[in-house]
């Protein structure tokens, strides 16, 4: 082989190993930034959905035979909005035997205790089976309230919402809400709600318990058009038959 070609050919192999080393490199930032993730289902068999309006009409009867356990209906948001499709989400779930509770949007410049009623007042005399959940998350939130208004108030809706024989969990994500939370509401009075975490590594990255872990922002199920949020409850399924069995209701 002659120099310039074996000077030709090492060119070519620097040049394809640079190629494959971007290519991995892309693949692994992009699959790093994918809002998904496929929890050890050895360990985290219980899987349940978020639901929303946003989510169109739901087919209640393929979510129960796809081996859905639980389903969190968005009930309101704020001070007076209220989801349009909450209703016929929760009718659809008690129809079906799933496990239901209702979730609450947040909105840092709005009242917590007026939350709170809106949110009472939105599920009525609903039969919930999961804790009321409170959506707390800076996505969809003015960035200039100040922190000691947002603590305040979300303190002000749980001891509402508590006051009224509640129990009730934060959903938050594993990064600057999770702070967030730990900063400023686990120092406060006995009664700390539990954690829904939102992350998207396995396991989930926060130094508090929790109790559901939301892994997926992209999910697929029978029974739903487009994408759905995925969860999972923090046991085992004999744990988790332990747990539902002693809140749930009969149909």
């Amino acid at each position: 082989m002659t120099d310039n070609k074996a000077r030709n050919t090492g060119i070519a192999i620097v040049a394809l190993t640079a190629i494959l080393v971007i290519a991995l490199a892309l693949g692994r930032a992009f699959r790093d930034r994918s809002p998904h993730i496929e929890p050890d289902r050895s360990r985290y068999p219980v899987t349940g959905l978020d639901l929303s309006s946003h989510n169109g009409v739901v087919n209640f009867d393929s979510l129960s035979s796809a081996g859905i356990d639980f389903v969190f209906i968005k009930a309101s948001e704020g001070v007076r909005f209220r989801d349009s499709a909450f209703g016929r989400n929760y009718a659809g779930a008690r129809r079906t035997g799933i496990p239901v509770g209702a979730y609450h949007f947040f909105r840092f410049d709005c009242d917590g205790r007026l939350q709170a009623i809106n949110l009472l007042n939105a599920v009525n005399d609903c039969r919930l089976d999961l804790p009321l959940a409170i959506d707390v998350e800076e996505s969809g939130n003015p960035a200039s309230t100040a922190t000691e208004l947002i603590v305040g108030r979300l303190q002000s809706m749980v001891a509402y919402l508590q006051a009224a024989g509640h129990e009730v969990i934060i959903y938050t994500n594993k990064t600057g809400d999770a702070r967030f939370m730990r900063r400023n509401f686990d120092n406060s009075a006995d009664g700390t709600p539990e954690l829904w975490i939102c992350s998207f590594t396995d396991p989930p990255l926060t130094r508090r318990p929790w109790l559901f872990w939301q892994h997926s922002h992209c999910s697929r199920v029978p029974g739903i058009k487009g994408k759905v949020d995925m969860n999972t409850f923090n046991g085992s399924r004999d744990e988790w038959n332990r747990w539902i069995g002693s809140r749930r209701h009969p149909q």
